[in-house]
């Protein structure tokens, strides 16, 4: 069930308020800078993508060999409905897929993790196989440290223009998530080394096109959602 932004935390006070916006105007402590403004403005045309899928050729994928049970973990500031298309194409293709179950992503804070954490544990139990995580930016870094806190329960991680490498600032959207978050970029609430490999197999999806982060290698920005997941599923949905 979706959630509203703020509903798991506490910013009623007039002093967490001035402390949130504080966090958003901080100067950038490094040379760091998002894409230019023109891609930015085509992260906004989202809403067009299922009129596109209408008139563009379609995405044809075979039949799995061996279906996998995959979770889906939404960007920041995203709701698992932004993946759903995503989802059916793999389920055409004979996986199942389960939502990452917190609604929207605002943020990696402990409690967050935490409570997917849980769910990861909760849908292995139930299969009773590792899992395959799919994340899309803050998701696919979640979905990482996930795999580092549970290896025995992670198959595979695939993350779509997930930052986990480079400066957290390269992107137009740091300010927002410092707001949301509560948090610094820099400065998680969960004791982690962002940049390091989980032990599991990893796959790292990024764009060229990005309007949100600068790429920095080997990782990934934000990005189109429509374009990683075209790539995603295209690659390994029929494995």
């Amino acid at each position: 069930m979706a959630t509203l932004p703020f509903k798991d935390t506490v910013i009623t006070h007039r002093e967490e308020i001035a402390r949130r916006w504080a966090l958003a105007a901080e100067p950038c402590p490094d040379d760091a800078c998002g894409p230019r403004w023109q891609l930015m403005l085509r992260e906004f045309l989202w809403p067009i993508e299922p009129l596109r899928r209408l008139v563009g050729p379609p995405l044809e994928i075979p039949a799995a060999q061996t279906p996998k049970t995959v979770m889906l973990l939404p960007g920041f500031g995203a709701h698992p409905i932004r993946m759903r298309w995503m989802a059916r194409k793999l389920e055409k293709a004979g996986h199942i897929t389960k939502k990452w179950g917190l609604g929207y992503n605002f943020g990696a804070t402990q409690a967050r993790f935490q409570m997917v954490e849980r769910r990861l544990v909760d849908i292995y139990r139930r299969t009773g196989t590792p899992i395959y995580l799919v994340g899309w930016s803050l998701g696919g870094v979640m979905a990482r440290e996930l795999a580092k806190a549970h290896p025995d329960k992670v198959a595979k991680v695939v993350t779509m223009g997930s930052p986990f490498s480079g400066s957290p600032r390269a992107n137009n959207g740091w300010r927002a998530y410092q707001a949301i978050a509560g948090h610094r970029v820099d400065e998680p609430e969960i004791d982690t080394v962002v940049h390091e490999k989980p032990p599991v197999e990893t796959v790292a999806f990024w764009s060229p096109c990005d309007g949100s982060s600068i790429r920095a290698l080997p990782a990934a920005s934000r990005g189109s959602v429509t374009a990683h997941a075209r790539c995603a599923v295209r690659t390994w949905a029929s494995c």
